[in-house]
């Protein structure tokens, strides 16, 4: 999810007014795929190399100035339909963003507590219609829908969504399941809505071998727990379709051992040992195989990237493909980074000439874009499109050096003044090969091609 448990600024530890740590995990066991284990690490020696620099760092966003994006909601973590090999979707000339939501007058600390999923339609992709929530009252699987992607074909919608916690569950909890329905898109001249939902299905659960499960995760586990965001991929190489999503590696904290290759080459820890502390991050990028063109059909694999000693929450994973090249990002935060090492709220990238295997760092760390040190929080929930234009969120704004855990503890007015609840501008990516450059900003939401 978007909003953070704890930062790390200047040595503080800062902590965020979202997600609990206790989490729960269901029984079904998924089908592992017979493939060679080809998981790429992202070392602590790659982390090190993080360097804020003009190609990377955004302009400073005055988040006061910003216009809500809708006037009844706050909203972060989005996405656009697409079709089914990825491209943005144009439904008789509209095109769709969703987006995690909750109504304006929640204070930020409690959104994901009520999160649902809202959708908006446009003509020229950038002036944006609210259309109404995604799925009916009810409907959905989980007490609250965390943050997900959707595809059509054939005039349906495959919806695609973490479902969080279980319906009528007091108090909450923060199980974590990738779940799906699939229902009929009807456009007009009026705009778009979706009808005939079918069953909401459970299509993943985390198997405690590849991916820690809530049982392993609450034994001893300093850091969180994740099994959510499911993104739709096809592979244009094979025609192959996937899901990925961002995991913890399996197992409990007790039974996992340090390996060099966790941390790079013997001279580098030679004289940056690794602290013990570094045990408990354990996040990584799972992926699975749909099965016979059946999107709730899926074959768990093993995880395309662990971050094991490195980091502990790599959210909203997504593959673009340029060039011939696969790019495979995904977001964190200042905090999830493992003892001994640092990194700014950003997106983070890797490249590989093959879908499985063979990662290595964009820009020889890993971070692509990042906040200003003036205003390290301002946005998150970073996503690239396939033409290169990056989305996010508007975060928390000019807090100088208040921590997050101390923005719960002012006025509500000093809250709401200083949470974004809205998108901040759109920002194209050049990429040339291993290295990336921050270009031109466009309106809030522009995903236009």
């Amino acid at each position: 999810m978007s909003i953070q448990k704890s930062f790390q600024k200047k040595g503080k530890a800062l902590t965020s007014l979202a997600l609990a740590t206790t989490l729960a995990v269901s029984a079904l066991i998924p089908v592992h795929a017979e493939v060679a284990d080809t998981t790429v690490n992202w070392t602590r020696e790659q982390v090190s190399k993080i360097e804020l620099n003009k190609d990377n760092t955004l302009p400073y966003l005055d988040i006061s100035k910003l216009e809500k994006f809708t006037e009844d909601y706050h909203i972060w973590d989005s996405w656009p339909l697409t079709d089914r090999d990825g491209n943005i979707a144009s439904i008789k000339g509209w095109k769709v963003l969703f987006a995690l939501s909750a109504p304006n007058d929640v204070l930020p600390g409690k959104v994901h507590d009520i999160a649902t999923i809202r959708y908006f339609y446009s003509k020229n992709g950038k002036d944006w219609t609210l259309g109404g929530t995604l799925f009916p009252e009810g409907a959905s699987l989980g007490s609250r829908e965390w943050a997900g992607s959707a595809m059509t074909d054939d005039g349906k919608i495959h919806a695609f969504y973490t479902a969080t916690g279980h319906r009528g569950q007091e108090p909450l909890t923060f199980e974590q399941r990738l779940a799906m329905a699939t229902g009929d898109i009807v456009a007009d001249s009026k705009g778009v809505r979706f009808e005939n939902w079918g069953d909401h299905k459970i299509i993943l659960e985390p198997d405690g071998n590849y991916y820690q499960s809530r049982e392993q995760a609450q034994q001893g586990e300093g850091g969180g727990y994740a099994f959510r965001d499911p993104m739709w991929f096809k592979d244009p190489k094979t025609d192959k379709e996937y899901i990925l999503f961002e995991g913890n590696s399996g197992g409990a904290v007790d039974d996992r051992t340090f390996k060099q290759e966790y941390a790079g080459s013997t001279e580098y820890t030679s004289e940056n040992p690794v602290p013990a502390g570094a045990v408990h991050a354990n996040g990584n990028i799972g992926i699975a195989e749909v099965v016979d063109g059946d999107p709730s059909n899926l074959k768990m694999l093993p995880p395309l990237l662990e971050a094991n000693y490195v980091n502990e929450e790599l959210e909203r994973p997504h593959i673009v493909v340029k060039d011939n090249k696969y790019y495979l990002f995904t977001d964190t935060h200042i905090n999830k980074y493992a003892e001994g090492l640092q990194g700014p709220e950003g997106l983070y990238g890797f490249v590989s000439d093959t879908l499985i295997g063979g990662y290595e760092p964009l820009n020889e760390s890993g971070l692509v874009l990042a906040n200003p040190p003036e205003n390290p929080y301002q946005a998150y929930s970073w996503l690239v499109l396939p033409n290169l234009n990056v989305v996010a969120f508007a975060h928390f704004g000019d807090l100088g050096d208040m921590s997050i855990s101390d923005v719960g503890n002012q006025s509500d007015e000093f809250q709401f003044e200083h949470f974004g609840g809205t998108l901040p501008p759109t920002v194209k990516l050049s990429i040339k090969g291993d290295t990336t450059k921050i270009g031109k900003e466009f309106s809030p939401g522009w995903i236009k091609q």
